[in-house]
């Protein structure tokens, strides 16, 4: 016989519409998990969803022989930025697998080294910038990272410098932040309230996007190039199967997605910060690496792979911090309910929607011990390599995995490593403690840093 799956309480009609805060949803499914444990069901005005948070039933959900990426929620109203694209394409829409195809080449381990230069100088050039202010200035940790992570995406993907470390932030930055908040709180309102009230401001963002697309694709046009970098394949290539290729719509689609998927790494290192500053040992181990590997030669990409503890504290801050927060699961469509996990003890309908709840996954006691506790030596080597498949889903999973996980790796390694090279840090509050809040992401909220060059 099945255990019920926990809920909380709700109300007549609405569901558990106040125990999800719409302003901040991941950290109330935090919350959620932290009461009610692996498994827990949510209704919101009459839907259904499942949430899992641990390592074996995220492991069972991930084995695609019975379930698939759900695209819906948030998702599908993201689609108003990006139509069918990558990230918000539904399974069945044949359009994914020819961009998939063309795309793809573009982001293995050996093209995205090819742009290593380009990150490693954005982010010395940040570096260069915090250097040059006066000792011990405070900056907004997440909002630095956010610009240099838009400068460089935009850089190596479509050849297009920004300039935007420096003065008014770029638009595109503030109406990501806009629609993919407004996306995540849309599918708990009345359509109606969606359409009077919040769509003018949604659609100003969505446009503000596109059209970031259009001038990096019209910036392409006027200054043509060499590049066989990402925009040259989105505007030249053919799908080896097909033989289709992209309109310009469907360009400009895949260049707003792109910055999307990207703003989680700039999460992750603003994390890494918070954590290094709290385990102030940790930052000392990483610099005796680098400045044993590294040292006064020029940082080039033949050394990432000789810094495994500071593989490890980005491994780590990745687990601890869930970043990218979770991903949306269903049954495959030919399923016969109900389906049963964990070896029956639960049932769930054969078209349920289920959520990945990463900050639980990462936190399974029956996986890392101590699992509040930031431990970069657990993510190294031969225990890294002991962990489970379903404590390392990070970038998603299977045929849906993020794309660009590649890219973000890298940049995540060389930021991490640039920053520990070249600053010293502080908390601009010692009494500062943790505060996440995000939509697609998870940032730090009110994290500042005093930053000072760093003398060896």
């Amino acid at each position: 016989m099945s255990t019920p799956i926990p809920k909380p309480p709700g109300v007549p009609l609405l569901g558990n519409i106040f125990d999800v805060d719409p302003a901040n949803t991941w950290v109330s499914l935090q919350k959620l998990w932290e009461k009610y444990g692996e498994i827990f069901k949510i209704s919101v005005l009459g839907q259904q969803i499942v949430f899992v948070g641990n390592v074996a039933l995220c492991e069972e959900l991930c084995d695609e022989t019975r379930f698939r990426k759900f695209v819906g929620g948030p998702i599908v109203e993201i689609r108003d930025a990006v139509n069918a694209s990558l990230f918000t394409a539904f399974a069945d829409e044949p359009i994914w697998d020819v961009h998939h195809r063309i795309l793809a080449p573009q982001l293995t381990p050996t093209t995205v080294a090819d742009h290593f230069t380009e990150v490693r100088d954005c982010a010395a050039e940040l570096t260069a910038k915090w250097r040059g202010m006066s000792s011990g200035t405070s900056v907004p940790a997440i909002r630095e990272l956010n610009r240099l992570d838009m400068e460089t995406t935009t850089l190596c993907f479509y050849g297009r410098k920004l300039n935007g470390l420096t003065g008014p932030e770029h638009p595109m930055i503030q109406a990501m932040d806009g629609s993919t908040s407004e996306a995540m709180k849309r599918p708990n309102r009345p359509k109606i309230l969606n359409w009077l009230f919040h769509q003018s401001r949604f659609q100003k963002d969505c446009n503000t996007m596109r059209q970031y697309g259009a001038e990096c694709l019209e910036h392409r046009k006027a200054n043509p190039t060499d590049r066989k970098d990402m925009l040259y394949t989105m505007m030249n290539a053919k799908d080896p199967e097909t033989g289709k290729s992209l309109d310009e719509k469907q360009i400009i689609d895949e260049i707003v997605t792109m910055p999307i998927g990207s703003s989680t790494a700039p999460c992750v290192i603003a994390s890494a910060l918070y954590y290094l500053l709290q385990n102030p040992a940790c930052i000392t181990k990483a610099r005796e690496e680098i400045d044993s590997i590294v040292g006064d030669y020029e940082f080039s990409h033949v050394h990432l792979d000789s810094l495994p503890y500071c593989a490890g504290i980005v491994r780590e801050t990745l687990r601890l911090s869930a970043a990218a927060p979770g991903f949306n699961i269903e049954p495959l469509p030919n399923t016969q309910g109900p389906v049963l996990l964990a070896g029956g003890k639960y049932q769930v309908p054969a078209k349920q929607t289920m959520i990945i709840v990463l900050h639980g996954v990462n936190r399974d006691p029956a996986v890392f011990e101590d699992p509040e506790a930031f431990k970069p030596e657990r993510m190294v080597g031969e225990a890294f390599d002991r962990l489970p498949e379903g404590a390392k889903k990070w970038f998603g999973n299977g045929k849906r995995v993020c794309i660009g996980r590649n890219h973000a790796w890298m940049w995540n390694m060389v930021t991490l490593v640039t920053l520990l090279k070249d600053v010293n840090f502080e908390m601009a509050d010692p009494g500062y403690q943790l505060r996440q809040d995000g939509w697609f992401n998870l940032r730090p909220v009110g994290f500042d840093v005093k930053v000072k060059p760093r003398v060896k």
